[in-house]
Parts: structure tokens; C-alpha cells; sequence
């Protein structure tokens, strides 16, 4: 079992920057794919940005040039650095995890609000 605990969300101004981190914990824990996802109100759920164990990456379009993902494999945390933040990336950011083959985990989510 792995559990995802998300933290650095918040209220920000249009332009401005959050750092979201997300920790897993649990035994024998060995991640592979680690990512972001947002859900927006009245919207359905969607990635933001993902990142292999080997640190390859891949990104929604929208966010692209102004979001980063990293994680830090011996601390099995992994980051989500957020700048120029629109409105739009307003919702409830989910952090999530494979463990190769052994389940996909979620996070329980943390809210950013972009004000405009």
C-alpha cells in the first residue's frame, strides 16, 4: 500500500509562482511513474505533468514552459513548480504514483486558487 500526502497549495495572484510537493510513504516502496493531475469545477479530471523513475518528463500543452515536474527518488517526493499562473490553472491538483504494476495511487489533492 502507498499513501500520497500533497502540501504547498494556496492562493496566489495571476503571474505568480506555487511549489506543490507530494511524499509517498509505505513498505517496500519502489515508485515508477510519478505525476500531477488537476480538476477543475465542473471539469473532468486531467494530467498536468509526468515524470519516470529516470527523470523523463512529459506535459500537458497548456502548461508547458511554465510548469515543472521533479522528484527526488530517495525521498520519494515528488514536486510540481507552478509560474506565470493563470486563472485557469485554478482546481484541486492531485498527486499520483505507480508502483510498478502493484496499484496506481492518489493522492487526497490540494487547492490552488489563481486569482485575476
Amino acid at each position: 500500500q502507498v499513501q500520497l500526502v500533497e502540501s504547498g497549495g494556496g492562493l496566489v495572484q495571476a503571474g505568480g509562482s506555487l511549489r506543490l510537493s507530494c511524499a509517498a510513504s509505505g513498505s517496500r516502496l519502489r515508485l515508477n511513474i510519478m505525476a500531477w493531475y488537476r480538476q477543475a469545477p465542473g471539469k473532468q479530471r486531467e494530467l498536468v505533468a509526468a515524470i519516470s523513475r529516470g527523470g523523463s518528463t512529459n506535459y500537458a500543452d497548456s502548461v508547458k514552459g511554465r510548469f515543472t515536474i521533479s522528484r527526488d527518488n530517495a525521498k520519494n517526493t515528488v514536486y510540481l513548480e507552478m509560474n506565470s499562473l493563470k486563472a485557469e490553472d485554478t482546481a484541486v491538483y492531485y498527486c499520483a504514483a505507480d508502483a510498478y504494476g502493484s496499484g496506481y495511487y492518489w493522492g487526497q489533492g490540494t487547492q490552488a486558487t489563481v486569482s485575476s
